[in-house]
């Protein structure tokens, strides 16, 4: 069985085979948390006859490195997994957000931003009552939401760096009340308030991780999203945005996590538990499966 309460779930009756993914960003080396999720995914969607799919999500320029590719490559490989079409490569699709998030300015549903870090934690401070996230973290108190649009227009031709936020308010006001289902946690009211006005692009990166994921879903056809339970709160805000780009919303699945001895979790930069260091040790990928809690066939549930 898979670790904890993890167990492969089917599709509902009548409904396709699962298309699952696992989508990496090359920032440093494959963990054994990582491993776990791969395996989950490429599990289930063999365990429905269906396909298992890589993305690499290489959008951040900064920390995206070719040779970290190449290693998420080498060890998939190693591991045993296979996939199906070409991995597809965020990088490669840059004009595909701009077009998205251009939609959305045209329809009103994001503005410019133009806070630094210092000044949203500030202002955060100053507040006697700073709004507070799902996982107790503060929220964008939302303070270039009611700029006027030729003030914000005059500061974006100065060349002033900004980002693009969601209006979730006005977005809601459009969608209306939107649910998702989880296979661990069953049906979910879409809260997307909760987290706040998000960041939907930059100027130097023309998108997040919240726009990239949900439209790169969308076009590799996944109909179940598996990943950490670290991001489940995220899907409030992707199901918002299917409903706003009428999107296919998939179903999810948001697994364990792997945590070192210690209980912490794991890190890129920790190599003492990256699948590279197994490997120059002359572990099996078998041996990994142990470490992670796989004992034969995984389970199945419905």
């Amino acid at each position: 069985m898979l670790r904890g309460e993890d167990v492969v779930p089917l599709p509902p009756q009548g409904e396709p085979p699962f298309i699952t993914r696992f989508a990496p960003s090359p920032s440093g080396l494959l963990h054994l948390g990582h491993a776990y999720s791969a395996l989950f995914a490429h599990a289930t969607a063999k365990a429905s006859g269906g396909r298992f799919l890589l993305r690499i999500e290489d959008l951040d320029h900064t920390r995206s490195r070719r040779e970290f590719e190449q290693a998420t490559l080498d060890d998939l490989r190693w591991l045993g997994l296979r996939w199906e079409a070409p991995a597809l490569r965020q990088s490669t699709r840059s004009d595909v957000y701009r077009a998205v998030l251009a939609e959305l300015r045209r329809r009103r549903l994001v503005y410019p931003c133009f806070c630094t870090r210092q000044q949203i934690q500030t202002e955060i401070a100053q507040s006697a009552s700073a709004p507070h996230g799902p996982s107790g973290e503060t929220v964008y108190p939302g303070t270039c939401r009611g700029l006027a649009p030729s003030d914000a227009d005059a500061r974006i031709a100065r060349g002033q760096p900004h980002a693009w936020r969601l209006d979730v308010t006005a977005a809601l006001a459009e969608t209306g009340p939107l649910h998702w289902y989880d296979f661990r946690g069953g049906w979910q009211e879409c809260r997307a308030a909760d987290l706040g006005d998000v960041v939907l692009g930059r100027k130097d990166i023309p998108t997040s991780y919240h726009l990239a994921v949900t439209v790169d879903d969308a076009e590799q056809g996944v109909n179940l999203v598996t990943r950490g339970e670290d991001l489940f709160h995220a899907t409030h805000i992707h199901r918002l945005l299917q409903a706003l780009l009428n999107l296919p919303v998939p179903y999810y699945y948001h697994h364990n996590l792997i945590a070192a001895a210690d209980g912490q979790r794991l890190a890129k930069r920790n190599r003492s538990v990256s699948l590279r260091y197994f490997r120059e040790r002359g572990e099996t990928p078998d041996a990994i499966w142990t470490k992670i809690g796989l004992e034969g066939a995984p389970a199945t549930a419905t």
